[in-house]
């Protein structure tokens, strides 16, 4: 009897050494340490970054905005005149026609663009082999360089181009035109190209809202005797909408701040018929050295496109909280 107890006793004193910690020897508690200057996460991290766009952008944009209430040249000393610079923008014909063709172009790129865009999302979403090199080929104009495309399709577009070459080839004579030199239609050749470049990058911001749609969604509404365009319209589009919010507001502000396919393809002619603010903020400011009056247009185009932007980002918003 009095072996098994030892026995277990022994038993016992090994699962202690095993198991419990060994007594008398307490480990000590490890001190705080002081919460230094260089820790992750501390606000401070971003100061640099944060003194970076201040600089950059409000700083810039308010020296701007103070010489739009100025005179100057660009060179040595100017004067303060108030709103004489933004009286005379409303005053010039010239510069309300390049604030129609501003609009002009920013929302037709943008509806043209975004319908076309989540047109192509939906074609390539899921079920076509061959989607991810068609997903390619429809961004690719996305990362080009604008000017060079311009240039290109300046050449689609000039009188012997390829364009009015195919006219002429199936016997549409009286269509071919000078399409870049026509007041007329030059202000669509800008918009076509437009719409060509931004298809893509809505098609890349519709994909991503497609991907988050649970299948299992459609596939009840089609049970339930819903068809394509019902399932799209009560199902799909209000599952996507704060792509459609990112995608509209992006591509709004891009048409109206366009500049690149301008220079290229007509450099804002002919007879003015496709200047914008952008466009005249350029001739303005370097071609002409009115600085004080090239600023006024700039802080007007800045505060046109904040302005769509906060009500683009409000009436999305709103339908997506009543949603």
């Amino acid at each position: 009897m009095s072996t098994t107890f030892r026995a277990g006793e022994v038993a016992a004193t090994e699962t202690e050494r095993v198991v419990l910690p060994r007594r008398g020897r307490h480990r000590s508690t490890p001190r705080p340490r002081r919460k230094g200057l260089l820790q992750f996460g501390h606000w401070w991290w971003a100061l640099p970054g944060v003194l970076f766009v201040i600089g950059i952008h409000y700083v810039a944009t308010s020296i701007g905005g103070f010489f739009s209430f100025t005179n100057w040249t660009g060179i040595g000393a100017f004067e303060i005149v108030g709103v004489d610079n933004f009286v005379r923008i409303f005053q010039d014909p010239t510069k309300i026609g390049a604030l129609w063709n501003t609009l002009f172009l920013a929302f037709g790129s943008v509806i043209l663009s975004n319908v076309l865009g989540l047109g192509v999302a939906l074609g390539l979403n899921r079920g076509l082999k061959s989607r991810y090199i068609l997903r390619t080929l429809f961004f690719m104009p996305v990362v080009l360089s604008p000017l060079a495309t311009s240039y290109i399709w300046k050449f689609i577009f000039d009188f012997n181009g390829p364009l009015n070459l195919v006219l002429r080839g199936v016997g549409l004579d009286s269509v071919a035109r000078a399409w870049i030199a026509d007041p007329t239609w030059a202000i669509w050749t800008i918009l076509v190209v437009l719409v060509w470049q931004n298809i893509g990058f809505a098609m890349v911001i519709y994909m991503a809202g497609l991907a988050a749609v649970p299948v299992e969604i459609e596939e009840a509404a089609a049970i339930d005797g819903a068809n394509l365009w019902q399932r799209f319209w009560h199902v799909t589009l209000p599952s996507i909408r704060p792509a459609v919010a990112i995608a509209t507001t992006l591509g709004l502000v891009n048409g109206l701040r366009v500049f690149d396919q301008i220079m290229a393809l007509t450099g804002g002619g002919p007879a003015a018929a496709t200047e914008t603010l952008a466009t005249q903020v350029y001739k303005q400011s370097f071609a002409l050295g009115n600085f004080g009056y090239g600023a006024a247009l700039a802080l007007l185009l800045t505060l046109i496109i904040l302005a769509f932007a906060v009500v683009q980002q409000r009436v999305t918003a709103g339908r997506s909280e009543e949603n």
